[in-house]
């Protein structure tokens, strides 16, 4: 029961992580100009209008995945690196700014709540997994591979568009994809081969990206609780 208890806080946590996201970007493409995302449907905090399977159930199973790209025309855009700018951005800084509110929450609850029941236990799952996968939703796409949002501030920022940016374009959905199966087969056999989890590039970014992040909330989040 205790694990059906911990997927469900999972699946809550992703549904509102990814619609937040999702609903961050076509937002911000409305607002500077592009209406494609509204007309698509996806200017909405309906869950079911951003859902990609494969990557629900990669966040719900190993805490980093995807959801439907939001269409943007960035010719539609007044101003167009802005525009493009924005709205790359917009879903990372809704991940980081839903971490950084709840990190509080996650702490009065681990606190205050001591009670050995299935609600204690959703609640105290629930609360850790939303700060851990915004953090890792907020981390994971800030690579700059496409089609991540970091490549999409790439895009935004160069002007130049040379080789490396052509590159990755082409084939950073490969490389990604490298990364995701390399950082699986280290945590596959971290318990036969020693010292693999060194070699796993992607878990080691994300663990020192978001323990960093971790901390500073932490040592802001302290002055008050």
């Amino acid at each position: 029961m205790d694990g059906f208890v911990y997927l469900l806080a999972s699946a809550c946590a992703v549904v509102i992580i990814l619609t937040l996201h999702e609903f961050a970007h076509a937002f911000a493409a409305y607002k500077c100009g592009d209406p494609t995302a509204k007309w698509e449907g996806r200017l909405t905090l309906n869950p079911l209008r951003h859902f990609d399977v494969a990557g629900l159930l990669m966040f719900i199973l190993v805490g980093f995945g995807w959801a439907r790209p939001v269409p943007i025309n960035p010719n539609n855009f007044r101003h167009y690196k802005a525009g493009l700018f924005l709205t790359a951005v917009a879903g990372v800084a809704v991940n980081l700014l839903l971490a950084f509110l709840f990190y509080p929450v996650m702490l009065l609850v681990v606190k205050n709540l001591t009670e050995a029941n299935y609600l204690y236990i959703f609640l105290n799952e629930f609360s850790y997994l939303f700060v851990l996968y915004n953090l890792n939703f907020f981390v994971f796409n800030l690579l700059p591979l496409y089609p991540l949002d970091g490549f999409r501030v790439w895009d935004a920022l160069d002007r130049r568009r040379g080789k490396a940016f052509l590159f990755v374009r082409q084939y950073g959905y490969y490389i990604l994809l490298g990364l995701i199966l390399e950082s699986y087969l280290c945590n596959f056999l971290s318990d036969f081969v020693p010292y693999i989890e060194y070699f796993n590039i992607l878990g080691y970014y994300l663990r020192f990206v978001i323990n960093g992040l971790y901390k500073l909330f932490g040592m802001f989040w302290g002055l008050f609780i």
